[in-house]
């Protein structure tokens, strides 16, 4: 009879009625506090307890909970914790450490609650205010028990800080007394630890949180420092003024930075040998795991100099990350507000406020005159990838504004007396040329070292074009600065060498997407230009200043740098780059036409073009695709990631020049696109 009971028990517990979440939820909580009325044992530790069994019971409904409903919908397990002041319990448990152990299972429950539930809850006074007294226990003394979970909490607040830095306002709190500089818990500078901070005025506020973690820092676990480093890294970096104020003027940070440095400093020998100073590897900051034994070129004071230098690092970065949030926020804001400006007087002063009023040519000399303008220029090729990004998106939608000024600032001015070509008279010798399509004296690509490997395959045939293509004929001279449109075509098309081409391996990659995509961009332009009455053909030579010194201007100069360095930048950096140059090729004036899109115009020395960067770009390609084995195969893969038709992998080796390459196939096939579109639009009666 027994066994056969024990074989439908399985049946049995799968028909029987599982409790209702919030039923199973409150139970385990009621078995906690259960423990506290009934327990006259409070010395044993809370492992001997099933205390962390009913936390870890809790946390698991929670998420359950979280799975089964629409994001943002609270559910009655959450609501019971919440109105329950659940967390206001378990603090007030854990700061009595009763039993044993509790501060250490409380903490852990925060934390993971914290970190798993993907609803905002910090914004909830039942969670802040406890989340707020528990930071206050953090770090109060050094190696405890607690210090490893203490860390991780830290680190998990400041995590959520850095996804809604807003909420970094509830961690500010008002100080109990102006002229004091400690909390209730004592655990703000002491005047001892500062020289001379006691006379210091401090504003009326406290930040626990950064006071925990500059508590940690001091810990003699260096893994524990670390961390608690990395916390004050992410604090830092938040763009909410008031935090970087009371972070500066309210906490010992500053002093920290600087002591320490100081110290490290004064821990040196009185004398090291230059040569080894210069000889030490580059440093980095975090956890100092130099081994005198195991480095064959130890010299006496080395592990002190590593310190040194690897604390300075961190003073550096931190300084780079809190300056590098102030940019990118008040380049954020300047974008959004250059994407919501419609009224064309407040667009106007705008843009004589970001670009000045400027509209000479530039020299190299005076691109500093309009300091806003300077600024912005420069951080499109900012050290932070992130600043170079937000700027030139700005800078691209600014170039999409009605409004002449903003392109006659930026790049027209520079181009108005085409001094960027060398003018040479057409003679009846040159006729055949001029009829060939060709400029007099211009470099045909087909003789060019850097094409002699291109085949009549790897060319479009003029059949290939759309059937709305013009004829090219005698009767049509190119004096107007435009070169026969499938030879312009063909010379962007067939830059990138077929060794490096991966398009043409995945389906929906090819040619005609660009090209409705560029007739689509064209007539908008032609639409916000039509005003501005530009002229339809170049100035002519005869009539230019060609003896003037060429400079492409400081905008120009910055993206042609950058497009210098395609196949050594970052993916997303790229993409903005190519966007904007892309964005400027639309524009239908002639000499931004024959500028950046026709590879056959005279350059006079020492000027380059776009497609001259590009050229250089590709050399450079071709002599790095044979340092790289199996490159066809791995650029092919990593097209497809990019795709998303490869799932993500093992890292590949180069990935940035890989990324780099197909970034640069692709803007030669825009570009390519784009000069098609226009000549048919001006060919077009």
């Amino acid at each position: 009879a027994v066994i056969h009971f024990v074989s439908l028990l399985p049946h049995v517990i799968r028909l029987a009625p599982s409790l209702p979440l919030q039923e199973d939820f409150v139970y385990h909580w009621k078995a906690i506090t259960h423990y506290y009325i009934e327990t006259s044992d409070d010395k044993a530790p809370v492992t001997d307890t099933n205390i962390p069994s009913h936390l870890d019971q809790m946390l698991g409904i929670l998420l359950q909970e979280e799975r089964e409903r629409e994001f943002g919908v609270t559910g009655p397990c959450m609501e019971y914790l919440l109105h329950h002041k659940i967390l206001e319990t378990l603090y007030t448990l854990g700061k009595a450490d009763c039993p044993p152990g509790m501060k250490q299972q409380v903490l852990v429950f925060y934390t993971k609650l914290l970190g798993r539930i993907q609803q905002p809850l910090l914004p909830h006074i039942n969670v802040h205010r406890p989340v707020q007294k528990l930071i206050r226990l953090c770090g109060e003394v050094l190696a405890t028990p607690t210090e490893n979970e203490e860390i991780q909490f830290l680190c998990i607040v400041c995590a959520k800080l850095k996804q809604n830095p807003y909420l970094v306002n509830f961690f500010l709190e008002s100080l109990k007394g102006q002229d004091s500089l400690s909390t209730d818990t004592g655990q703000s500078c002491q005047p001892e630890e500062l020289s001379g901070a006691a006379t210091v005025v401090r504003p009326n506020q406290d930040y626990n949180l950064v006071n925990s973690l500059l508590n940690l820092t001091r810990s003699p676990d260096g893994r524990i420092a670390v961390k608690a480093c990395e916390g004050l890294m992410l604090l830092v970096s938040l763009p909410e003024p008031a935090a970087a104020k009371c972070l500066t003027q309210s906490t010992c940070l500053c002093e920290l930075l600087t002591d320490r440095l100081a110290s490290l400093y004064k821990a040196l020998p009185q004398s090291v040998d230059p040569l080894d100073i210069e000889t030490v590897e580059a440093i980095n900051w975090g956890l100092d795991s130099y081994s005198h034994k195991e480095d064959a070129s130890a010299f006496p004071g080395k592990r002190a100099l590593i310190s040194f230098l690897s604390w300075f690092d961190y003073c550096d970065q931190l300084i780079k990350e809190a300056q590098k949030m102030g940019i990118l926020t008040s380049t954020a804001l300047l974008h959004r507000i250059v994407r919501q400006v419609t009224s064309d007087v407040l667009l106007q002063e705008m843009v004589f406020f970001i670009l000045g009023e400027q509209r000479e040519p530039e020299t190299l000399a005076d691109i500093s005159r309009h300091p806003l303008r300077h600024r912005l220029i420069e951080h499109c090729d900012h050290i932070s990838d992130e600043i170079s990004i937000m700027t030139l998106r700005m800078f691209e939608h600014l170039l999409q504004k009605p409004n002449e000024h903003i392109l006659y600032n930026l790049v027209l001015r520079n181009l108005e007396e085409r001094n960027y070509t060398e003018y040479k008279p057409v003679c009846p010798e040159d006729k055949d040329v001029v009829e060939n399509g060709l400029i007099a004296g211009a470099v045909d690509l087909e003789e060019d070292p850097l094409f002699t490997d291109i085949s009549p395959d790897n060319t479009l045939s003029n059949q290939e074009w759309l059937s709305s293509s013009p004829p090219a004929t005698p009767d049509h001279p190119k004096n107007d600065g435009k070169t026969e449109v499938h030879k312009i075509v063909n010379s962007f098309l067939c830059l990138v060498p077929d060794e490096a081409k991966s398009s043409y391996h995945v389906e929906g990659t090819g040619y005609d997407t660009y090209l409705r995509d560029a007739h689509r961009q064209f007539r908008d332009y032609c639409a916000i230009c039509l005003r501005w009455e530009w002229p339809g053909s170049p100035k002519a030579l005869e009539k230019c200043n060609l003896e003037a010194t060429f400079f492409e201007g400081h905008f120009l100069k910055v993206l042609f740098d950058r497009m210098g360095r395609i196949l050594d930048q970052p993916y997303d950096v790229n993409l903005q780059v190519t966007s904007v140059l892309s964005r400027l090729s639309l524009f239908p004036h002639p000499h931004i036409h024959e500028y950046l899109l026709d590879p056959y115009v005279n350059l006079a020395s020492g000027c380059r073009s776009l497609f001259s960067v590009i050229v250089r770009v590709v050399g450079d390609l071709m002599v790095r695709i044979q340092r790289i084995p199996d490159f066809t195969p791995k650029l092919l893969l990593v097209r497809k990631r990019l795709l998303g038709l490869e799932p993500e992998g093992p890292i590949i080796d180069h990935i940035t020049l890989l990324e780099g390459v197909i970034v640069l196939e692709e803007f030669c096939k825009e570009l390519a696109a784009i000069a098609f579109v226009k000549y048919h639009a001006s060919s077009t009666p």
